[in-house]
């Protein structure tokens, strides 16, 4: 606690709490919205307030997006063992380094259920318990529950979505239809910006100006609303046609195989993708443009064995886990 100084001589002092500076100062880098609003805000019917009944791989999704807020806010990363390597990506060992609050409700119980175990595990582990996929009773309280109805109401707490009650013939149900139709639509835009860019320098509307790692936020944004089954409801939002919907989902593609791999890029040198469209042997689409997101996000990282090295490799991680999933396959 320090206390702030008086321009009277003999009056009281203020105290105050330094760790609120510094969350109001990261506040002013942190967007408006969570990775994990975001992608739910795209799979939500703007009229009907409700998502898809057949989408069963947004729960599991959003529970990976957690990871990566929370790593891209620097409060988890890999543990720092040269030995790592040998381990898959998802494997590797995850520590909470900054128990700092965020702010985010689901993001703070996140971290606090991540602080209160000894036992460290990895990326692919911690998306299986807090989804509650794990047979060992002792970790069933690592699950977290209401996920999607708790982030809709953050929405409409944030003026996005507003709240309703929808009848379906024998039960009565809360909707959430979009209340501010221009944030999810920057959202869409943002997304369609990255996956339809054509030159070698992505375009300013692929990203959020003014925050923190926000190329890195907009290759994340694009490959978790694939692996939750909303990104053909921004591409039907953005109102492409057939040909320009493969080619933006070959391109989502793409930015997913080269970013599950630690260092980033590894597949480009190859120029594979996680699955051709095309069939085999087939050059994806859109390169140039995945090449400048590469670069960007490089920049944003810094040195391999920087600061901000173990936090980028916990995304690398989380998008190996998207990449496995059978909605990709």
């Amino acid at each position: 606690m320090q206390h702030a100084g008086t321009a009277f001589e003999g009056g009281a002092r203020v105290a105050y709490d330094p760790r609120d500076l510094e969350r109001d100062e990261e506040a002013k880098k942190m967007p408006r919205l969570t990775l994990l609003e975001e992608i739910l805000l795209l799979g939500i019917k703007d009229r009907a307030g409700y998502l898809s009944f057949w989408n069963d791989n947004i729960s599991y999704a959003l529970r990976g997006c957690i990871l990566l807020e929370l790593a891209l806010r620097k409060r988890i990363a890999v543990v720092k063992d040269p030995a790592r390597r040998r381990l898959p990506l998802p494997d590797r060992l995850i520590e909470v380094v900054d128990e700092r609050q965020t702010g985010e409700t689901i993001l703070d119980e996140a971290l606090k259920m991540m602080r209160s175990t000894d036992d460290k595990m990895g990326a692919g582990q911690w998306v299986d318990l807090l989804s509650g996929e794990t047979w060992n009773v002792l970790k069933v309280g690592f699950q977290l529950k209401q996920v999607r109805e708790r982030l809709a109401k953050g929405l409409v707490d944030k003026g996005v979505l507003r709240t309703e009650k929808r009848s379906f013939l024998i039960f009565d149900m809360a909707t959430h239809p979009v209340a501010d139709a221009q944030i999810k639509q920057s959202v869409v835009n943002r997304v369609k910006a990255l996956l339809t860019c054509r030159t070698n320098a992505l375009p300013p509307s692929a990203t959020e100006p003014d925050i923190d790692f926000t190329f890195t936020r907009a290759a994340a944004l694009a490959c978790g609303a694939y692996a939750a089954s909303v990104l053909d409801n921004a591409l039907d939002a953005a109102h492409l046609g057939f040909d320009e919907r493969e080619e933006a989902a070959a391109r989502c593609d793409d930015v997913l195989a080269e970013f599950a791999v630690w260092p980033f890029g590894g597949q480009a040198a190859a120029g594979g993708s996680a699955r051709k469209r095309g069939g085999e042997g087939s050059v994806p689409r859109g390169k140039e443009a995945v090449h400048a997101l590469l670069r960007e996000v490089r920049k944003e990282m810094g040195e391999e064995d920087g600061p901000n090295a173990l936090h980028f490799e916990v995304v690398a991680s989380v998008m190996e886990v998207f990449s496995r999933m059978d909605s990709l396959l």
